[in-house]
C-alpha cells in the first residue's frame, strides 16, 4: 500500500472505458435538444427531468461495463420474471384511468411491460445463439410463441403503445435471425389489404353500431380519428388537430424559442411528452426538425455498424434490434404527432419527458456500447 498513489488520468480513463464517444456525442444533442424544448413546454418538470437524465446516464454506463455474455446470462431469468410481473398485473394490477398497467410492491408501483421491452430482445437473441448455424422453422415458430406471450399480456391491460414497441423489438431479432421472406411478403401483404380497406371504407367502418371485434371501442376511435379528425374537433380530434396546426404554423425556421402560440396558450396537449415534436416544429421550424432527424439518422448508423462488426451472433441481433428500435420510436412518434399514425402514446426518443421510457432506452445505448467494448477488446486481444 505504501506504493499505491492516487492517478486521476488513470481513474478518469477507467470511468470512461466503457463509453463509446460517437454514441455519447449523439445523445448528448437529443438530451441537449431535451432540455431546450422542456425549458419551453414545461419548465416546471424541468428539475425532475434532469434527475431522469442522472439515473438514466447511470444505468446505461452501468449495461456498458458489462460484457454481452453477462447480458446474455441474464436474458432467461428477467424474461421470466418480466412475464410473471405482467401475469401479477393482470390479477393484482392497480386501475388507472381504465387501464390496468402498474403493479404495486409495497416499496414501489413498477410498470412490468417497460421490462419486456430490454427483456424481449435479450431473451430472442439468447434464443437464437443456441441455434446458431442450425436455426429450422420450428426455431421461429418457438421465438414468434416466446414473442406473443408477454405481448397478449400487454395487450390486454390494454397499452397499444407499449405492446407495439415490445412487438417491434422481438420481431427484429426474429427477422434479423433468418426468417424467410416467403413468411414475411404475405404477412405485408395481409397488412397492406387491411389498412387500404379501413382507408377506403373508413366511412361506413367507423359508424358507432360497427364493431371492429379485434380492437377495443377507444382503439377504434383512434384510428377513425386519424382518417378523419374532423370528425369530434373539440373531443378525439383534437389533439391531432392542434399539433398539426403547430407544425406546420412553424414554417422553415420557427416562431422561435419559446414563442410558440400554440405551446405557450396550453392549445397543444401532452406537449412536454408525446408532442413535444410539435412544439420543437412550432419553434423551430423545418430547420430543427431536419437537423435533429438527421442526429437520429446518425445514431441508427452508428447502431448498426456496432451491429455489423459485432463479434457474435448473438452480439449482431441484439445490436440490430436495439438499433431498430431506436427506430420505432421515433417514426411512431413523429407519425401520430403529424396526423398519419395513429395516436398511441409512444415518447420521442431520449427528448420527451418521463423517466421510464428514457432509462429503457438509455439501456438500449449502454448495450450499443457494450457490444463495441468487446469488439475491441476481442481485435486487441
Amino acid at each position: 500500500m505504501s506504493g499505491w498513489r492516487f492517478n486521476p488520468i488513470a481513474l478518469v480513463r477507467a470511468f470512461l472505458r466503457p463509453i463509446d464517444p460517437m454514441l455519447t456525442l449523439l445523445l448528448g444533442v437529443l438530451l441537449g435538444y431535451a432540455w431546450v424544448l422542456m425549458q419551453s413546454a414545461s419548465p416546471e418538470r424541468l428539475d425532475n427531468q434532469l434527475a431522469h437524465f442522472g439515473v438514466a446516464l447511470g444505468a446505461m454506463w452501468v449495461v456498458a461495463w458489462l460484457t454481452p455474455t453477462r447480458l446474455l446470462s441474464l436474458a432467461l431469468p428477467l424474461y421470466a420474471a418480466g412475464v410473471v410481473l405482467l401475469i401479477g398485473v393482470e390479477l393484482f394490477g392497480e386501475v388507472s384511468k381504465g387501464a390496468q398497467r402498474w403493479l404495486d410492491i409495497g416499496v414501489t408501483r413498477i410498470q412490468p411491460s417497460e421490462i419486456m421491452k430490454i427483456a424481449m430482445p435479450l431473451m430472442l437473441a439468447w434464443y437464437f445463439q443456441q441455434r446458431e448455424g442450425q436455426t429450422r422453422f420450428v426455431d421461429f415458430i418457438v421465438a414468434g410463441l416466446l414473442l406473443v406471450v408477454p405481448v397478449g399480456l400487454i395487450v390486454i391491460q390494454p397499452d397499444l403503445g407499449t405492446s407495439l414497441l415490445v412487438a417491434a423489438s422481438g420481431l427484429y431479432v426474429i427477422y434479423f435471425a433468418g426468417l424467410s421472406w416467403k413468411l414475411i411478403v404475405p404477412l405485408v401483404l395481409a397488412a397492406v389489404i387491411g389498412i387500404g380497406s379501413i382507408v377506403a371504407f373508413g366511412d361506413t367502418l367507423c359508424q358507432p353500431d360497427v364493431d371492429w371485434q379485434v380492437l377495443r371501442e377507444y382503439q377504434k376511435q383512434r384510428v377513425c380519428t386519424l382518417l378523419d379528425p374532423t370528425r369530434d374537433p373539440l373531443g378525439k380530434g383534437f389533439h391531432i388537430i392542434q399539433s398539426t396546426i403547430a407544425i406546420g404554423s412553424g414554417g422553415l425556421s420557427g416562431k422561435g424559442w419559446m414563442e410558440g402560440t400554440q405551446t405557450h396558450l396550453a392549445f397543444l396537449p401532452e406537449r412536454h411528452t408525446d408532442f413535444i415534436f410539435a412544439v420543437l416544429a412550432e419553434e423551430f421550424g423545418l430547420v430543427g426538425a431536419v437537423v435533429l432527424l438527421a442526429v437520429y439518422l446518425l445514431l441508427l448508423i452508428r447502431g448498426f455498424t456496432i451491429a455489423a462488426f459485432a463479434p457474435t451472433h448473438a452480439s449482431r441481433l441484439l445490436a440490430g434490434a436495439v438499433t431498430m428500435i431506436f427506430f420505432t420510436y421515433a417514426f411512431v412518434n413523429m407519425g401520430m404527432v403529424s396526423g398519419i399514425l395513429p395516436v398511441v402514446g409512444v415518447p420521442l426518443p431520449f427528448v420527451s419527458y418521463g423517466g421510464t421510457a428514457l432509462v429503457t432506452l438509455c439501456l438500449g445505448i449502454g448495450i450499443l456500447m457494450s457490444i463495441q467494448r468487446s469488439r475491441l477488446v476481442a481485435r486487441s486481444s
